[in-house]
C-alpha cells in the first residue's frame, strides 16, 4: 500500500516594491497563515520591480518560519533588479528560485520536489 501526501500550495503575489511598506504588507500576509507541514509556500515576484534591504526581512523571516514548521518556501518569477539584490546578499543560494510558477507545479507533479520534514 502506498500513502501519498497532498501538498497544499500557498501563493503570495506581492506587487510593486518590497521596501519598508511593501515588506510590512508581505509580512502581515504571511503571518496570517501559520505554516504547516506539507505546505508549499510560493512567493511569486512577477509583479515586484524593486526590493531593498528592508524587503529582504520578510523573505528571510518567512523562510525561517517555514523551515521550522516543516513546510517549504520557494520564489519564482524573480525580476532582474530583484535577482541582483538576492545575488549581492548571496540569498540566491539560500532560497530555491524557479523561473515560473508552472515550473514549480511541474516539479511537484513529478514528485521531485520533496518537502522538508
Amino acid at each position: 500500500m502506498t500513502l501519498t501526501q497532498e501538498i497544499q500550495v500557498i501563493l503570495f503575489k506581492p506587487q510593486g516594491s518590497i521596501d519598508l511598506e511593501g515588506g510590512t504588507a508581505l509580512s502581515e500576509q504571511m503571518a496570517a497563515i501559520a505554516p504547516q507541514p506539507h505546505q508549499l509556500w510560493v512567493i511569486d515576484l512577477a509583479g515586484v520591480d524593486f526590493m531593498d534591504s528592508s524587503g529582504l526581512v520578510p523573505l528571510v523571516t518567512g523562510l525561517k518560519e517555514a523551515r521550522q514548521s516543516g513546510c517549504r518556501l520557494v520564489l519564482c518569477n524573480v525580476q532582474a533588479r530583484v535577482r541582483l539584490i538576492l545575488e549581492l546578499t548571496q540569498l540566491d543560494s539560500v532560497f530555491e528560485i524557479f523561473d515560473t510558477y508552472e515550473d514549480i507545479l511541474s516539479t511537484v507533479k513529478n514528485n521531485s520536489l520533496v518537502l522538508a520534514g
